[in-house]
């Protein structure tokens, strides 16, 4: 069979988005933590690719917010502090609520379902102190509407808050801490909304349900004794 002369190319990109997921999953899950310090030569060679994807996807992550490279000198992961809750948090606020209003004329019952069914695991994980199901749960929950209100531009945008919001968790949340009951509640008043069409009630609830959530994030951070708030690097 004919072989595409730019083969290469294809295997390039493939590697740089690798590494990028890679890199982005590390970060967002506390692997790498704020401050750190990353070596390309070390991060190729640990996941076998040449030093080329890894400086194209710390590029990309730079872009993303997750990295900060300084050419010549050194490049690390973007520090985490509480003045980045109030940044994170109130624009997705507002994207998640237009989602919902818009997902309030497309929903249908087969969604309505799924999101029931994902709620009630979310309760489960909330019962039983899983943070990292809670966390996954939360997170499908709110993708689901957003993916419900048929906007792509949406998706897009929220998905990388959704991912630096995670790693405000698991850098500065104790593993124990799981979200509130509250926030299963909030969720079942937003499906009711959604059930009957209610657009600007699944707005304001959801609105609601990221505002709270922030000021629990601030709090926690405040009480995590860091100086500033912002988490020390691992040596």
């Amino acid at each position: 069979m004919p072989i595409p002369g730019d083969l290469e190319q294809y295997r390039r990109i493939s590697a740089k988005e690798r590494v990028f997921s890679l890199l982005r999953e590390w970060i967002t899950d506390g692997t790498l933590q704020p401050g750190e310090k990353i070596v390309d030569s070390e991060l190729a060679q640990a996941i076998g690719v040449s030093r080329t994807p890894v400086r194209e996807a710390l590029q990309m992550l730079e872009l993303q917010g997750f990295v900060e490279m300084h050419p010549g000198k050194e490049t690390k992961v973007s520090g985490l502090s509480e003045a980045d809750v109030f940044q994170l948090y109130p624009p997705l606020a507002v994207l998640d609520s237009l989602a919902s209003e818009l997902a309030a004329d497309r929903m249908e019952k087969e969604t309505v379902r799924e999101l029931e069914g994902i709620n009630e695991k979310f309760a489960k994980a909330v019962e039983d102190r899983d943070r990292n199901r809670a966390l996954e749960w939360d997170e499908r929950f709110h993708r689901t509407i957003v993916e419900a209100s048929e906007n792509p531009y949406l998706a897009d945008f929220t998905s990388v808050l959704q991912l630096h919001i995670r790693r405000l968790k698991f850098v500065f949340f104790d593993p124990s801490m799981v979200p509130a009951q509250t926030s299963v509640e909030e969720h079942r008043a937003i499906i009711e909304a959604l059930k009957t069409g209610d657009g600007k009630r699944a707005a304001r609830v959801m609105k609601q349900n990221w505002l709270r959530a922030m000021n629990t994030v601030a709090e926690e951070i405040r009480c995590s004794g860091t100086e500033g708030g912002e988490k020390e690097a691992r040596s």
